[in-house]
């Protein structure tokens, strides 16, 4: 990646040099890191971080949080968060595990969302008619594709599906919404097989829809030094470690993640965990380590910086992602954690499931169980324990796959390329 940035800087000096101006764009996301260090997934912050390299001048429009600024300049990038309600404390709608978990767990913050859509809108509107964009990008469907679809602006627009805007979120007005804004949009992008189906499945005349992967964080290898530490303090010496790494809730499959380790303690005595990450569901998946007499065994991190993730990742026998079918309908759209642990040179046991699909062969980068289905995944950890050969084949094939086909540098490139064939049809 650092190489093609490298001749993309060059070439931006020559076109600064003959006065061709960068192009603008501006992303509406309702999921970005509140402040330096915050642990808010940061996929919309790296990819505003890869475009701007790419030769793009990327402003970020995201709804306030308590706590946050209004307006900074984040790891190069600048964002404003527009006030939604006041005081500040009443903005709970988005962040601390995402909007759709904020919506399932309290219909107080139903009531909010029209707030939300009007504070975005006009936020939105006084961008977009202020600075004259090239392009606008809508991060999830609703509400950013539903509010850009609404601006008074020839401006192309692109919807960006991550997943849960699609599966969840379903039926009734609330599907209507989406449909309008996919055959609004002047190009749409899906980042899995299924998730681009669903999208033809509820708009059949999107005008251009693409498959772009979201770019993982997969371009550097993990510090060996901290991969060392982190297996000294979290590992027994006949092992193995397994490793959770997501948001901790039910969709995410921590129950079925520490029911396979109980289930593993008879032929591994030795069985230990780690779960990397935060959640609504945190204080349930702690009480059920406890009631599965596992809780001396399991180690829960929290919130780890994100440099530090695939350390974590890194320092696992064996990493399991047992995403399964939530209660709305919502299903892993992408799975960038499967993917990390792959390029992290980790054998990778997954959920066949939503659009993991697309990152696993099964048997040769990595092995699949069914959803809900943790003695599998336990069938699955002691196979991996027993066969050094097949273990030594996943990771290696797992780890050239990954970074061949889902690093930030071809996501960048795909989007990049996306925009300036946008902005020369308009």
């Amino acid at each position: 990646m650092q190489a093609t940035l490298g001749v993309v800087r060059d070439r931006l000096v020559g076109e600064q040099e003959i006065g061709i101006q960068r192009p603008r764009l501006l992303m509406l996301t309702s999921n970005f890191p509140r402040w330096q260090g915050d642990s808010t997934t940061p996929f919309v912050l790296h990819m505003a971080q890869d475009l701007l390299g790419l030769g793009w001048d990327v402003d970020v429009l995201a709804p306030h949080a308590p706590g946050a600024s209004t307006r900074e300049l984040l790891e190069s990038v600048p964002v404003e968060r527009f006030r939604y309600l006041v005081p500040e404390r009443a903005e709970t709608v988005c962040y601390g595990g995402g909007a759709l978990v904020n919506l399932r767990e309290n219909k107080l913050n139903l009531l909010k969302l029209p707030a939300l859509i009007a504070a975005e809108w006009t936020a939105a509107t006084t961008r977009a008619l202020r600075r004259q964009y090239d392009v606008i990008q809508s991060h999830w469907i609703l509400p950013q594709g539903f509010v850009g679809s609404l601006l008074p602006t020839r401006t192309p627009h692109v919807v960006t599906i991550h997943g849960g805007d699609i599966f969840g979120l379903q039926g009734g007005a609330l599907g209507a919404a989406k449909r309008f804004a996919l055959h609004r949009a002047t190009g749409v992008t899906a980042n899995s097989s299924v998730t681009r189906q669903s999208a033809l499945d509820l708009a059949p005349r999107i005008r251009r829809l693409e498959l772009i992967p979201t770019g993982a964080e997969i371009d550097n290898d993990p510090d060996p030094s901290l991969v060392a530490k982190l297996r000294t303090n979290y590992r027994r010496p006949t092992g193995p470690l397994l490793g959770f790494v997501g948001r901790i809730v039910d969709e995410k499959g921590y129950e079925d993640f520490l029911r396979a380790i109980a289930a593993v303690v008879a032929d591994f005595p030795d069985v230990t965990g780690i779960v990397v990450g935060e959640g609504q569901h945190r204080a349930a998946a702690e009480q059920l380590s406890r009631d599965l007499g596992i809780a001396d065994r399991v180690s829960f991190l929290g919130w780890v910086p994100a440099g530090e993730v695939q350390a974590h990742m890194g320092a696992c026998d064996v990493f399991i992602a047992p995403s399964r079918r939530g209660v709305d309908g919502w299903i892993e759209a992408q799975g960038l954690t499967v993917i990390e642990a792959l390029a992290s040179g980790v054998p990778t046991i997954a959920a066949r499931s939503g659009g993991i699909v697309d990152t696993i062969d099964d048997g040769e980068t990595g092995l699949f169980v069914d959803e809900r289905a943790p003695e599998q995944i336990a069938a699955m950890v002691k196979k991996l324990c027993t066969e050094p050969e097949l273990r030594e084949r996943l990771a290696t094939r797992g780890r050239v796959a990954a970074r061949e086909r889902f690093g930030r540098s071809t996501s960048a490139g795909a989007f990049d390329s996306l925009f300036r064939s946008l902005i020369k049809q308009d």
